[in-house]
């Protein structure tokens, strides 16, 4: 499994929770490396992503100011704070990672490899 999620769980509306997204392989052999979400009654989103050549950050206008995305390289690890939680942000969590270059990081058909997912679950 090149990608093992990791943090969610169980908070309270206004609290803060950090995901990790451990890659088994070089955090720099991705262009870009997302995470994504998904609740039984939705298809699954774009949440973030990050471009490993200039660091660009992109981020679905419903977490922008509250979701951060970032990278340890030497860890091989990407992260998502997640701060000012939301029951509507109760979701699994998916990481995603690809190689193509020049794609839209929002869409989920340009990854090719994504973990098994993290609930997390925000409790009003």
């Amino acid at each position: 499994v090149p990608l093992v999620e990791s943090g969610g769980g169980l908070v309270q509306a206004g609290g803060s929770l950090r995901l990790s997204c451990a890659a088994s392989g070089r955090t720099t052999s991705y262009v870009a490396m997302g995470w994504f979400r998904q609740t039984p009654e939705k298809e699954r989103e774009f949440v973030t992503a990050i471009r490993r050549i200039d660091g660009n950050t992109y981020y679905a206008d419903s977490v922008k100011g509250r979701f951060t995305i970032s990278r340890d390289d030497a860890q091989n690890t990407v992260y998502l704070q997640m701060n000012s939680l939301k029951p509507e942000d109760t979701a699994v969590y998916y990481c995603a990672a690809t190689n193509y270059a020049n794609r839209d990081y929002e869409s989920i058909s340009t990854y090719t490899y994504w973990g098994q997912g993290t609930q997390v679950t925000v409790s009003s």
